[in-house]
């Protein structure tokens, strides 16, 4: 079950996207957790007919999970709502963009069309695209063999995933599944060795099953018996060694498309930190190392010897930046491309600093033991970074609801771990009598929590120790749900002022063909200030959505790469 703010969210986009009816469903399972059919219609007061067409849809959408229940015996079929693939449909623009720009425009239009179906074929997706594009005029862009090897490449390098039956059980049933068996085979009473070898057993079988199902989706192409020519050889290309199996279900891979988001949450904030030399530096290393990133989850990138980075940043352009960031004295000649770039991952490095502190504030590591010449491998620190941006949104929220104080009290409680109210007193430079309310506030806030300490085994409470924490996982579970809460009432809002008459009428006036040709001419002064206002607020709210999404993006993909650590 979900809690309030994530079951609105969650209903208002079902509602967005399938209409009232598939939304009242998605609320009964958010709000109830999972149910079988009879008690979802019976919850829902909808016909079981009807239930059942608006599950299958759901299903299809990868937005509902389905599974036999055993707790009972009974093995009856249960459903159950997928919340982070329901939170993902708020980034559909952004992953069609993003195809846009690696593939090309068939790229985009081969994501656009599984994300509106959920999961297809390739017969069918090439199917429907080449339908789409002889229905139009013949492009370069919408061709056949353009849509084919788009779809390859999309599949080769795992923006399309396929689709399993074992897709529709929710991971944590498998989970608790294949704990059962691994527990099953130990005799007598497990050991707390034995059960982490078990969980560890579970987690190389997840791993294992999902190598296998990304095999499933390409298969080689057979050997032609011809012998082989030099012309023929100088144009084969990548396509060659293999094609998309057509029996296969493939759906789109979220994780792939959060890899790029990732990476310019990554660059932006080393241009904030340092200057565009610095971001150029990190973008050329995460762009080598893209085909080898495979989730948001990632620890680190792989290591990359500087002289390929010096090598992808030759141009001239790339050279002008480079030197424009670094401080050179007059009598000195001006540095090559290659000795900024070492000077630029020393920076980065933190080689000046090798202290906790310095590597706390590192974006990058030598893997070798040569940190300082430059020489060696270089990785980019995927869980240091998340960390840190993490904590800018955590101290984000606090001084935007208690100042540059409450900014104070939770550094200090980061950095030094649990103090009493004496001991922050003491270290904020701040009268203990301000600073109690102000711990009390940010307690209700739940961005810090208390602990209670005994002196004597009675627990009496005139004897112990109250001290003070920043419970990180508290803290950013309550800040999510407020993003969550702010998502849902711009999205409510946004609503309303649609349904304004006003703007309904000047809307439905615009649409009309007779007003279309002319808009500016034939829309009087009133109605064209009744569309600018409509349109300003409509982008200030678009702006804020998205400067949301992407604090959600931070704490919630962002912290998948930190979670192991922070517990």
């Amino acid at each position: 079950m979900a809690d309030l703010h994530t079951t609105n969210l969650c209903a208002e986009i079902i509602s967005t996207h399938f209409g009232p009816l598939a939304s009242k469903v998605a609320s009964i399972l958010l709000s109830r957790g999972r149910l079988t059919l009879p008690q979802l219609a019976r919850f829902t007061s909808l016909k079981p007919r009807l239930v059942r067409n608006i599950l299958l849809v759901l299903i299809q959408q990868n937005i509902v999970w389905h599974a036999n229940s055993e707790t009972d015996g009974s093995g009856e079929e249960v459903l159950e709502f997928n919340v982070e693939e329901c939170l993902m449909r708020l980034h559909f623009g952004a992953f069609v963009y993003q195809a846009e720009e690696l593939f090309g425009v068939a790229g985009g239009e081969i994501i656009q069309l599984v994300l509106d179906h959920g999961k297809l074929t390739s017969p069918r997706i090439l199917q429907s695209l080449n339908a789409a594009a002889t229905s139009f005029l013949p492009s370069e862009d919408k061709t056949p063999v353009v849509y084919s090897q788009a779809l390859y490449k999309l599949v080769s390098l795992r923006y399309l995933k396929p689709s399993t039956v074992s897709s529709h059980i929710s991971p944590r049933d498998k989970r608790i599944q294949y704990e059962a068996e691994e527990k099953a085979k130990i005799s007598g009473f497990p050991t707390s060795k034995q059960l982490r070898e078990a969980k560890e057993t579970v987690d190389a079988r997840f791993k294992m099953e999902e190598a296998e199902t990304e095999k499933i989706g390409l298969k080689r192409k057979a050997k032609s018996q011809l012998p082989s020519t030099k012309k023929r050889k100088a144009t084969s290309t990548k396509e060659d060694d293999g094609t998309v199996v057509d029996t296969v279900y493939f759906r789109v891979n979220f994780d792939k498309f959060n890899i790029h988001t990732r990476n310019a949450l990554i660059e932006k904030a080393v241009q904030e930190r340092y200057n565009p030399g610095a971001a150029l530096v990190v973008r050329a290393i995460l762009k080598i190392t893209e085909e080898t990133q495979h989730s948001v989850a990632d620890i680190r990138s792989d290591p990359l010897s500087v002289s390929n980075i010096i090598l992808h940043l030759n141009s001239e352009e790339d050279e002008e930046t480079l030197t424009s960031g670094l401080i050179q004295s007059s009598s000195s000649k001006s540095k090559s491309a290659g000795s900024c770039v070492k000077e630029y991952l020393g920076i980065l490095s933190s080689a000046d600093n090798p202290t906790p502190t310095g590597r706390a504030g590192a974006f990058l590591e030598f893997s070798s033991k040569g940190k300082g010449g430059g020489s060696g491998k270089v990785q980019v620190l995927f869980d240091i970074v998340a960390r840190r941006l993490k904590r800018q949104v955590l101290e984000g929220v606090a001084r935007e609801r208690h100042g540059l104080e409450g900014v104070r009290v939770i550094r200090l409680l980061m950095d030094t771990g649990k103090l009493d109210e004496k001991q922050i007193s003491k270290n904020v430079m701040m009268p203990l009598k301000d600073v109690r309310p102000l711990l009390s506030a940010l307690s209700a806030s739940s961005l810090v929590s208390i602990i209670e300490v005994p002196k004597s085994a009675d627990r009496n409470p005139t004897r112990m120790f109250y001290l003070w924490q920043v419970d990180i996982p508290k803290a950013f579970s309550h800040i999510l749900n407020v993003l969550y809460k702010t998502l849902y009432n711009i999205s409510a809002r946004r609503q309303a002022e649609r349904e304004d008459p006003t703007l309904v009428a000047v809307l439905n006036k615009r649409e009309r063909s007779d007003v279309s040709v002319d808009v500016e001419g034939l829309l009087s002064q009133h109605e064209k200030e009744v569309l600018k206002a409509w349109e300003e607020k409509e982008q200030k709210l678009s702006i804020l959505e998205g400067r949301v999404e992407e604090s959600v993006f931070i704490v919630r993909e962002l912290g998948r790469a930190v979670g192991s650590l922070e517990d």
